[in-house]
This record gives structure tokens, sequence and C-alpha cells, in this order.
């Protein structure tokens, strides 16, 4: 009986390593010759090389938008953005745009806004084949220029003021060249703005947190806030180590970052629901609580291990 046991023990141990490993996304996705080139507004026929993932900073900062289908979300949203980058002047700054391989305009959308705004150094990305939202926002990240880089959602959800907000708290929190602010809607909680959602979408928001506390990522009352500001060095060693691509991407961030010794500051910051969400959330919803399994467990069971500075430059 105890040999069976031992035997029956092993096969479900087998069973659960292998069906992990199927569940778990592959480690690299290769870029095609036109990822690795971005197109300017000035000139929208010319493809130019993206910079090195390791080029020294250029600019202050990069404002990284991924943007899948977003022809008419897009233009308000960089609008608040290039409207506030331009009260601090002395703020270098550079707008990456990486269209997800979207089934609209969104690419010549970007392009022909950027007209506009001449001034605006905006480079956009256009994506073969369709990586996610964390695909997009990685690809953008680890080939952009600016000492500091936020990472934004393409609705317009969060106000582009708020900035300064992460900003202040990132120079609070940073530690040497470390340190990430993340927006947060966690106070949002009890107003109208969460109340009113269906109970449905509430439900499914309370389940999900209760999972990121059981699998030890609840030091962030709000990771799924697409409004974080990182240290160039703390973005690239966080992006490079990042696997999932999926919706929770975030919480694989938040998650390395406290496995590397990184600090985070979670900043309140305002938030308004924008119709035209892409997430579809009965199925959106199974999938991330599965990944949520699969990243803790790859990183319990030593498959991944994240990516440090003295590593990368040991390489």
């Amino acid at each position: 009986m105890a040999l069976a046991g031992v035997v029956l023990g092993l096969l479900a141990a087998t069973f659960l390593y292998v069906l992990l490993v199927f569940l778990s996304p592959s480690d690299k996705q290769s870029s095609t010759p036109s990822e690795l080139t971005f197109r300017r507004p000035s000139s929208p026929a010319k493809a130019e090389p993206l910079p090195g993932i390791d080029s020294p900073a250029a600019v202050d900062l990069s404002v990284v938008v991924p943007a899948y289908n977003e022809t008419l979300r897009l233009p308000p949203m960089l609008t608040a953005a290039i409207e506030h980058l331009s009260t601090t002047p002395s703020r270098s700054y550079e707008i990456v745009i990486v269209d997800d391989c979207s089934s609209d305009a969104t690419s010549q959308t970007a392009l022909d806004f950027g007209k506009k705004y001449p001034k605006a150094d905006i480079r956009v990305i256009t994506f073969e084949k369709n990586r996610q939202k964390g695909g997009a926002v990685k690809h953008g990240v680890l080939h952009s220029r600016g000492k500091r880089i936020l990472m934004v959602d393409a609705d317009g959800a969060s106000q582009f003021r708020d900035l300064e907000s992460l900003w202040k708290q990132l120079d609070a929190v940073q530690s040497g060249e470390e340190g990430v602010a993340v927006g947060s809607r966690a106070h949002l909680v009890k107003t109208e703005a969460v109340v009113k959602r269906s109970f449905i979408r509430n439900l499914l928001m309370y389940g999900f947190h209760f999972l990121l506390r059981t699998v030890g990522v609840g030091y962030i009352h709000d990771t799924q806030c697409g409004f974080k500001l990182f240290t160039q060095s703390s973005a690239r060693q966080l992006f490079e180590s990042m696997h999932i691509h999926g919706w929770i991407f975030d919480v694989e961030l938040l998650l390395l970052a406290q496995m590397l010794g990184i600090p985070v500051a979670e900043v309140p910051i305002e938030w308004h629901e924008i119709e035209g969400s892409k997430m579809s959330l009965m199925r959106d919803s199974i999938m991330m609580a599965i990944d949520v399994v699969v990243l803790r467990a790859n990183y319990t069971l030593g498959r991944w291990r994240p990516v440090s500075t003295d590593k990368r430059k040991s390489e």
C-alpha cells in the first residue's frame, strides 16, 4: 500500500509538472525585421532601426503605449499626454506606440496624429503578429531610450497629469538606479466607479485579489493599473525576465521586483472607465487565474529566474 501511494504520488507530480510545462508560454518570441524598426510622422514611409536593448539613455522619459485597434481612443489619449508633457519643457521625451497587429488603421492614425505635433518625438512600431498587451509593452520598453519609462494604456482612463505624482514617489523610493512607481485605483474601491459595476465584475475582482495574496503577490493592492513608471535599469531587468504576455504580465513584473529587491511605490491616481475594452470578462478572467498559478509555480520550481543587473553585465 505504501509503495502504491508513492507511485501514485510520483505519477501525480509528473502529470502536474508536464501540465505546467504545457501551460507555460515559450521563453522567446523572435521579432521580424520590420518589428525592429519604427516610423516617424514626418517620414512615415521610411523605416528606421530601433535602438538596441542596451542603448544609453537619450531622453528623460519614454512613454510606451500598447495599442490594438485604437483608432478612436488613441488620439484623445495622446493629446492629453503631449499637452501635459509640454508643461515640463525641461524634460525631454519620446512616445513609443506599439501597434499589436491591429486590424484597423491604428498605426496610420498614430502617424497622422503626430503630424499635428511636429515637436513631439513620436515613434510607431507595427507588429506583424499579435503578441498580446504584455508582449507589446515589453517590446516598446526594451527598445526605448528614456532614463525613466512610463507604460500607459491607449484608452486614456488614467489622467496623464498623475505622472507627476508617480515621478515624485519614484524619486522618494528609488535606491541607486532601481525603482518602480505604480499607479493605483485601490482607493476607488468604494466609489461609484466600482460600486456601480456589475456583481459578476466585482466578484471576479475580489476573487482575483484573493488569489494574488494566496500566491504571494498581494503587497500591491492594484496590480493591473496600466500606469507604471520605471527607472531604465529596473525596466530592463524586469521586462527581460518577463514570460507572461497576457493580461497579468503586470503581476509578473511586480513579483520579479519583489524577488530582485527593487523598491516599489504604490501611488493613488485618478481613473475613469472608458468604453471599448478588449477584455472578455469570463474567458480572460479564467486565463488570468491560470497564468497566476503558472507563473508562481515556475518561479517556485526554478524553471524561471529573474535576470539581475549583475548577470546582464556579465553576459
